[in-house]
């Protein structure tokens, strides 16, 4: 079964470009996964500060072995002084 996700990253104030620099660098090697169906990066409008990434995985396997990647591991030291609360993650169910 699909895993559909949505992940809210916030970068703090003055470092949107670098986060967005830095989240460019996680979809590209993302979306190399066998697993990844759907990896796509959308930046908000209104509040450039705001991130949202829209996932879909094949299955839980492939998404466990997503979150032990080197990429996700190094997103995650080099957005650590940027980076503004903790990564929200919507697991959702497609209705429609």
């Amino acid at each position: 079964m699909n895993i559909n996700l949505t992940a809210i990253i916030k970068s703090t104030e003055g470092n949107s470009d670098a986060m967005k620099a830095l989240l460019l660098e996680l979809l590209a090697d993302s979306r190399k996964e066998s697993a990844c169906i759907q990896y796509d990066l959308h930046q908000d409008r209104e509040n450039r500060n705001v991130f949202l990434f829209h996932e879909i995985w094949e299955n839980q396997e492939g998404l466990d072995l997503h979150n032990s990647q080197p990429h996700i591991a190094r997103f995650v030291s080099e957005s650590v002084h940027i980076i503004d609360g903790p990564v929200i993650i919507h697991n959702t169910e497609k209705l429609a």
